[in-house]
């Protein structure tokens, strides 16, 4: 009787292997989550970024002096 008691207390071999299966997945998917997150928030700071850039009124006229053009 106690052997029938503990084979219904303790997961069966398949059990166990979809626990770890489960357990596998869960792992996969919250490191994409943070993957995703990370990107994002990379993909922002350099949209940040190119959005607060100055950009150099004379950069143009330097430009054009280097291949030997005028602007005006």
């Amino acid at each position: 009787m106690t052997t029938a008691t503990l084979r219904l207390v303790s997961p069966t071999p398949f059990e166990r292997l979809l626990q770890r299966i489960a357990t596998a997945l869960a792992g996969h998917v919250e490191r994409r989550i943070v993957a995703r997150a990370e990107r994002r928030e990379l993909a922002l700071d350099l949209l940040r970024e190119q959005q607060t850039r100055r950009h150099d009124p004379h950069e143009v006229d330097r430009l054009l002096a280097t291949v030997g053009l005028s602007r005006r």
